[in-house]
């Protein structure tokens, strides 16, 4: 689930006879005029989190509960073929030690902000500019951030060119936002900057099913990187190849990425492989969905050798690998074998164990933002360590949602052989209204 509003589609309720009666459809299309409507809704949640041992007893809290709130009230303008989006943020925490950063409160800011025109109906053209909610393909790249508390978002460009209903490509070129703990501090990024070309081929036919076929390019630039113990300039490019489809009971998602570029002097050679597959059985009790995500994540193989190999995920999800995720998309190997139990229609248990070693013994560990965590040390150990995770979810209503998991993560043998080596726990559970 996304944070972002602006691609919900509700110009449907313009025919009366289109409507259920629902509350809240009156408040998805008001009539303004000929050829004019708006668009009003709001996304409430509350959070709460807990951890004890939190990085392994290496946090400066690592026992430390907090409370997320955040609300994201949105109109959304329609007049022919312009559109003006506006979605405020208005995000708090308490708790959070030792003090709550940006991701988790930023107080009052403007979330979203931007003007739209778009020409033709089949083959259509669109035209973004301003502030948005920016995800791409899975969001292993280019993300919403819909875990934590506050959302990405950025400042620039965006041109979105449709052809029928196959093909769909989009050119951008964008500078996250740098989110403050005040309000309306949010500033765009100085350092950090994102542009390229992905494309999408919708619905082609294998294996008695369909799959899209994304083919992308995107480059990066960052003023104030850090790999490796070094700080400086890094331009990255990256070349990606996603399949995502399905047929019959089964489902996946591949993705393949090459990344090569410049930093601080040091030529950038990575790359990555991330899977998904599953297979639902729709005719056994509780229809469980099994399924196993794989991933490859390349890492440093020698510091000394003018190469940097470490894979950058460039704007990953905030919780990558699951509710509990202290490691972030670098220099890893990944096993998750999960199965989802659907209890009721709107009642659905994941249960899931994920087991993590290091791809590169010459490189160390690093969180989702890509701070390096444990530096390879003394260490030949690949193995750092398993985690167990229990997540459940229930909407009631298509408008209410209900979630709660609870996780632990046990350390391996590079973890023990590097410091502290303690069983990270985590308990997790939110509310939300979102209409």
């Amino acid at each position: 689930m996304t944070p972002s509003r602006s691609g919900e589609p509700y110009a449907y309720l313009a025919d009366p006879q289109k409507r259920s009666g629902a509350w809240w459809e009156p408040l998805k299309y008001i009539p303004l005029g000929p050829d004019a409507y708006l668009t009003t809704g709001v996304e409430a949640r509350v959070r709460v989190e807990a951890f004890e041992n939190d990085l392994w007893g290496d946090s400066p809290a690592p026992d430390d509960a907090y409370l997320w709130t955040r609300a994201l009230p949105y109109a959304d303008l329609h007049v022919g073929k312009v559109r003006v989006f506006g979605q405020l943020a208005v995000i708090d925490s308490l708790g959070a030690d030792p003090r709550p950063t940006p991701i988790d409160e930023t107080g009052i800011d403007l979330l979203q902000g931007f003007v739209e025109v778009s020409h033709g109906d089949r083959n259509k053209i669109t035209l973004r500019g301003g502030r948005f909610l920016l995800g791409l393909g899975y969001e292993r790249l280019v993300t919403t951030r819909w875990g934590p508390n506050t959302p990405l978002a950025f400042d620039g460009g965006l041109a979105v060119l449709e052809a029928g209903q196959k093909w769909r490509a989009q050119a951008l070129y964008v500078r996250p936002v740098d989110a403050g703990t005040g309000d309306f501090d949010d500033a765009t990024s100085d350092s950090r900057s994102l542009w390229g070309l992905y494309t999408t081929r919708r619905g082609m036919a294998v294996a008695k099913g369909k799959t899209d076929l994304d083919i992308y390019y995107l480059g990066y630039r960052n003023t104030l990187a850090q790999f490796s113990g070094r700080s400086g300039r890094e331009v990255r490019h990256t070349l990606g190849l996603r399949a995502a489809g399905k047929a019959g009971a089964w489902d996946w998602d591949w993705e393949a990425f090459y990344q090569f570029g410049s930093f601080v002097g040091l030529d950038i050679s990575a790359w990555s492989l991330g899977t998904i597959t599953g297979r639902t059985f729709g005719e056994a009790p509780l229809k469980p969905r099994l399924a196993l995500s794989a991933a490859v994540i390349s890492g440093d193989r020698d510091p000394q050798d003018g190469r940097l190999g470490t894979f950058n995920p460039l704007f990953p999800r905030g919780k990558y690998f699951g509710e509990l995720s202290p490691l972030g998309p670098y220099n890893l190997l990944l096993a998750q074998p999960s199965v989802r139990f659907s209890i009721s229609p709107q009642v659905g248990l994941t249960l899931a164990t994920s087991g993590y070693w290091r791809q590169s013994t010459s490189d160390g560990i690093y969180s989702i933002p890509g701070q390096l965590l444990r530096p390879a040390g003394g260490s030949n150990a690949r193995y750092i360590g398993t985690e167990v995770e229990i997540a459940a979810d229930w909407t009631p209503r298509r408008w209410l949602s209900f979630g709660a998991g609870v996780a632990a993560f046990k350390a391996g043998r590079f973890l023990s052989e590097t410091g502290r080596d303690q069983t990270i726990l985590f308990g997790g559970a939110q509310a939300m209204v979102r209409y």
